[in-house]
């Protein structure tokens, strides 16, 4: 539905796409399970991770990202393809908390995490996730990362199951154990 469409993507180099191998790769290994899911893009960016989810027959989509320059070009890019009514964009400092996900009590059984690189990011966001209470049992959280900026085990009440290295990027999939 939704294949080979370009996303529109904010000038500069503060937000950096997922590149397009590790993307594939990444739907690849989760294959089958995307449809009806239910999927949270933090660190957002262009939202190509959430917007993919969508086109593979994913529920719904929530994005949030703290640039206000992301958050243009995702809601120009949901515009652009439709997805209004499947979508909510949220402007937040996730570095803070994700409390911005508790007033319609969302919960999620996919979430993409793709934060800045080398900024310790991915630890804290992990932490607002699980605060805040926005997984399902078995929700699965893919984090595109340093391979510099490893990922503290046990996190809560998430395992990690999977890794992969794509060059200087880690891709690791954790499973929530509610």
């Amino acid at each position: 539905m939704l294949k080979g469409r370009r996303l529109m993507a904010p000038a500069g180099m503060a937000t950096r796409p997922t590149a397009d191998r590790i993307k594939e790769s990444v739907f690849n290994i989760l294959a089958g399970s995307v449809p009806t899911k239910r999927v949270l893009d933090l660190f957002a960016g262009t939202g190509a991770l959430g917007i993919e989810a969508l086109s593979r027959g994913a529920a719904s989509a929530v994005f949030v990202d703290q640039a206000k320059a992301a958050i243009s070009a995702i809601r120009c890019n949901i515009r652009e393809l439709g997805l209004e009514d499947r979508t909510r964009v949220i402007q937040w400092n996730i570095l803070k908390n994700l409390n911005c996900l508790i007033p319609e009590r969302d919960v999620f059984d996919l979430v993409f995490m793709d934060p800045p690189y080398e900024t310790n990011a991915v630890s804290p966001a992990l932490a607002g996730l699980l605060s805040c209470g926005a997984l399902t049992a078995g929700a699965r959280v893919v984090i595109e990362h340093s391979r510099r900026e490893p990922i503290a085990q046990p996190m809560g009440t998430l395992v990690l199951i999977d890794q992969r290295r794509y060059g200087k990027t880690l891709v690791s999939f954790m499973d929530s154990m509610l």
